[in-house]
């Protein structure tokens, strides 16, 4: 546990120092061993302008074994609260690195996640479904208390970007009505 915990805290000062792109990560202040994880959907994916929460679950023998890794927020490529098969994770211990650090198991989880290779853990849904449920996100998360606590900035974000779509779609409205007492 010692050196879990050791190597655990200096993957959480190199990715405080250098964030891994699209990605925002932090341990449970009460549980190193346990990581909270959130995706932005990068541009020109399916999944952009959506925010996807997930965690990794350390083992007390780290950086020896791989975590286990699981996606929360509904997404249309992950079931939720499943743990996912992916070559980075506990379900692959024989290909498993010890070099590699938090950085990159959540850079190898953002790789996957884009594409469209299959896997336990993965579901096939609709381009249309991925889009609605990357919408769907903000809302989701910010009901999810450990979201919230872990990532006030964003969930402050997510709060703005909400507000904003709720004036948006009023405006619209408004506009649609205006239009309406013309005719």
């Amino acid at each position: 546990m010692v050196t879990a915990t050791k190597r655990l805290n200096q993957d959480y000062l190199k990715i405080k120092k250098d964030p891994v792109p699209y990605i925002n990560a932090e341990p449970l202040p009460s549980n190193i061993l346990e990581w909270h994880y959130v995706v932005k959907g990068p541009e020109e994916t399916l999944y952009e302008g959506g925010y996807y929460h997930g965690k990794l679950i350390f083992p007390k023998e780290y950086p020896y074994k791989p975590p286990s890794i699981y996606m929360i927020t509904p997404n249309g490529r992950f079931k939720s609260n499943t743990r996912l098969c992916l070559s980075i994770s506990d379900f692959h211990p024989d290909t498993w690195n010890p070099v590699w650090s938090v950085s990159t198991i959540l850079t190898g989880l953002l790789s996957f996640m884009v594409g469209k290779d299959s896997t336990f853990g993965s579901i096939n849904t609709s381009d249309a479904t991925k889009r609605q449920l990357s919408a769907q996100s903000l809302a989701f998360d910010l009901k999810d208390k450990v979201f919230c606590e872990l990532f006030p900035d964003l969930a402050e974000e997510l709060k703005q970007k909400l507000k904003d779509q709720e004036l948006s779609g009023r405006t619209r409205f408004q506009t649609i009505r205006s239009w309406c007492t013309l005719c």
